[in-house]
């Protein structure tokens, strides 16, 4: 993979055979990396390493060191034995669909040919030409306090007695992953008062993280006292409404907050943390994207907190909400002052612009899980923040699955189709299956009545062996059907798709 990425050719802001590396906690990441290390070398990248970092603080290093590409070793929220790889290219956007095809079909011709290195020029090559420890230690931290000065004016300065919606003292889970590190010494700075949450063994994302919550996870108080998960257990008792805990994932793109209940607690999800942002005015508007699973846009939330407002629908996953609000160009945003773009998905990903290293007219996009988590306080704590009146929404897996088997094309594909929209037109509403840039294989049936919006999606994981179900419905849209259909379709694809 490593000489394959050599040879492919991703954007680039500039000139260079810089390639810089990253990697999270994961046991087997060293010997992943000296092999990437490897094969880039090898065909003649200039190879940095920045040690152990987040995936952000990789999309950062990428534009530091001024690099043609980027590579993050991590597998994100996922159990901590699984491991991959994410490249940026040189203006720190993730890689393309046709980029991957590109170092795919690169890899099987590689792959073929008979060849080998000497031992002592492998053990030579797995070394990189620069290597940076604990980099990031230092360039995130400076990098968020940057990003903490822009949010604030947008947003309004942190109060040494904040909104009664956030508590008294906040707790963060870093899911122990790079954020642990710093991110509690860094909110103290601000003047929040925080306290780190960690696992007794410190296994990334083991009992802890953002990667083991759902959008619309609740807990009572006996449920929470109960849990195994390191954050929801110690939470205390608050005023219903109040922002208690903050949750990163493993490689600290995303975070969920936790808010107290009348009953216990519940998940503040990306739509809901997209009302607390979005509610701030801006002239222009903001320009929104939201994933197919968000229902920001399915309820023209966006438009109802400023008319001004404009929003687009993406395939899941921050890449594609990153690629909506890139300029044209393809490059950077540009301007003074932080421009009022944003992304989110309902799972806690959001994307914001971040101030170029060098030059404070240029704009990045990155999501980063850091980074949402000042945002959505400095937001709160303005007391000008939105609410959120959602539908109704259900989503569901089928693990295990055989992912090849769902396809566009395929013949269960197009049963499943015309079951749903035979279903939703009995029900009322007129149907239209919409296309998705970036999802070639999502099935996303929707549809309108007088009552409101229903829209229904079956796509498969894009790093593990399921096939998702998921159902949003507009306010007034009662989900009884729903509940009906969703569980008869998903019986009918389970018989299929895990069948050996």
């Amino acid at each position: 993979v490593g000489e394959a990425l050599s040879y492919a050719q991703p954007a680039l802001p500039g000139e260079g055979n810089t390639v810089v590396v990253g990697w999270d906690k994961r046991p087997h990441n060293p010997d992943l990396v000296a092999a990437l290390t490897l094969g880039l070398r090898l065909t003649g990248s200039h190879v940095v390493h920045i040690d152990a970092c987040a995936t952000p603080t990789l999309h950062h290093a990428v534009l530091a060191f001024n690099a043609r590409m980027g590579c993050m070793i991590t597998a994100s929220h996922n159990p901590v034995s699984d491991s991959g790889i994410k490249v940026f290219d040189g203006y720190g956007y993730k890689s393309t669909r046709a980029f991957e095809a590109e170092v795919s079909r690169t890899v099987r011709q590689l792959s073929e040919e008979d060849r080998e290195v000497d031992l002592v020029d492998r053990e030579r090559l797995a070394v990189p030409d620069e290597f940076h420890p604990g980099w990031g230690l230092t360039a995130h931290p400076e990098w968020m306090q940057r990003r903490w000065d822009a949010f604030a004016s947008l947003f309004g300065q942190w109060q040494s007695q904040p909104t009664s919606r956030i508590a008294s003292t906040l707790f963060v889970d870093g899911a122990n992953g790079f954020a642990a590190a710093w991110l509690v010494s860094f909110l103290t700075t601000q003047g929040v008062n925080c306290r780190q949450v960690d696992t007794e063994k410190g296994v990334l994302n083991e009992r802890c993280g953002a990667g083991d919550f759902s959008p619309t996870q609740t807990w009572t108080h006996e449920e929470a006292a109960s849990s195994d998960h390191a954050l929801i257990r110690v939470l205390p008792r608050a005023e219903p409404g109040q922002l208690v805990g903050v949750a990163l994932d493993g490689d600290g793109d995303r975070c969920l907050f936790i808010e107290a209940t009348k009953y216990g607690f519940a998940v503040v999800d990306g739509d809901a943390m997209a009302a607390m942002l979005l509610s701030t005015e801006v002239k222009g508007g903001w320009r929104f994207a939201a994933s197919i699973e968000s229902d920001v846009a399915l309820l023209g939330h966006v438009a109802s907190l400023n008319p001004a407002n404009t929003c687009v629908e993406t395939a899941v996953g921050d890449r594609w909400l990153s690629f909506a609000l890139r300029p044209d160009s393809g490059g950077w945003l540009k301007g003074p002052a932080m421009p009022a773009v944003c992304g989110i998905e309902d799972s806690g990903h959001v994307v914001l612009p971040a101030p170029h290293p060098h030059d404070g007219s240029k704009w990045s996009l990155v999501g980063d899980g850091a980074a949402t988590l000042c945002a959505v306080l400095l937001a709160v704590a303005s007391e000008r923040v939105g609410t959120f009146e959602r539908g109704w929404k259900q989503r569901t897996s089928i693990k295990e699955s055989h992912r090849e088997r769902w396809h566009d094309g395929s013949e269960v594909f197009a049963k499943t189709e015309k079951t749903l929209l035979v279903a939703l037109e009995d029900l009322g509403f007129q149907t239209e299956r919409r296309p998705i840039k970036g999802e070639e294989h999502l099935l996303l049936v929707q549809g309108t009545s007088s009552k409101g919006v229903a829209s229904i999606g079956i796509r498969n994981s894009g790093t593990q062996a399921k096939t998702s179900l998921s159902v949003r419905l507009s306010r007034n849209v009662p989900n009884e059907p729903f509940i009906a259909l969703m569980a008869d379709v998903q019986a009918d694809l389970t018989a299929i798709l895990t069948e050996d």
